[in-house]
């Protein structure tokens, strides 16, 4: 604006000295300014990075982790400053289960059991959907309760039991669990067809499911259907075709998920960093 306009007139629209202008212009940044702008940018860094889904809570543990010492506080005011937030999580979810089958299903031996203390002892599964201009995209997936990683996943633009039997054989083959791990998922009709028993007999896995109606049985799978659709804003962008939300759900879970996001529950690393911690000797 000075460069179009001379400075008297402004500041005279200001109704400041010229004077004080050019002393106010000659005065320093105080150290604490410098430092700010520092770490604005080393926020802003962390906040790309993380899909633009951390706040400040995982900023700040992503920081101090590299040896940056920062505040919640001064963290969340950087943050503010650039109009930088965390992603909140959309709390609806869809419908894909279908528990009016009429065949036996297991009790919910989760809801009495102890939380697991190694990886392939409890898994827990379910179904969601995506919606793309092509159509439904239905994913299942296999996630391990005591790292919270994603074991196994599949794509699938219709609800048939291959899509979770798919699932579940790459979880099987990935991991090679022992005998005696405890498979749990709801009701429906995809967890209960003849070739999903068989092969969850054929590894010795037992089976465990969620009470008639009540999606809070499964509450860790459910979390992290909300946790991909945020980060991803699957929820508010439609991929133009299933290719392209299947190419967005593989970057999130493969790249970013199991191997960068942070997870409270796990001491504020990722699943994958969580295990190795956790395994190696």
């Amino acid at each position: 604006m000075k460069g179009d306009f001379p400075i008297q007139l402004l500041c005279d629209l200001l109704e400041v000295s010229v004077s004080g202008y050019y002393r106010w212009r000659s005065q320093p940044h105080s150290l604490r300014q410098v430092q700010d702008e520092v770490l604005a940018e080393q926020i802003a860094a962390v906040h790309h990075r993380s899909r633009r889904s951390y706040g400040a809570p995982r900023i700040v543990d992503e920081l101090r982790e590299s040896g940056v010492p920062i505040s919640r506080r001064r963290c969340a005011r950087l943050m503010r400053s650039r109009g930088l937030r965390g992603k909140k999580k959309n709390r609806g979810r869809p419908r894909t289960t279908d528990s009016r089958h009429g065949r036996p299903t297991p009790a919910n031996q989760l809801a009495n059991m102890p939380p697991p203390t190694g990886p392939n002892q409890i898994w827990v599964t379910d179904i969601t959907y995506v919606k793309t201009a092509e159509g439904w995209l239905y994913l299942a997936a296999v996630l391990d309760l005591w790292s919270r990683r994603v074991v196994g996943w599949a794509t699938a633009p219709t609800l048939h039991a291959t899509l979770t039997e798919a699932a579940l054989r790459k979880a099987i083959r990935d991991r090679q669990p022992p005998r005696g791990l405890l498979h749990h998922s709801d009701r429906g009709s995809q967890y209960v067809d003849d070739d999903y028993l068989q092969l969850l007999a054929a590894y010795g896995i037992d089976r465990s499911m969620s009470r008639a109606g009540n999606c809070y049985d499964n509450a860790f799978i459910e979390s992290f259907w909300s946790t991909l659709k945020s980060d991803t804003d699957l929820e508010l962008i439609v991929p133009i075709n299933r290719r392209a939300a299947e190419l967005v759900i593989f970057d999130y879970i493969e790249t970013f998920y199991n191997r960068a996001r942070r997870h409270t529950s796990l001491g504020s690393i990722s699943p994958v960093a969580f295990e190795n911690q956790h395994t190696t000797n």
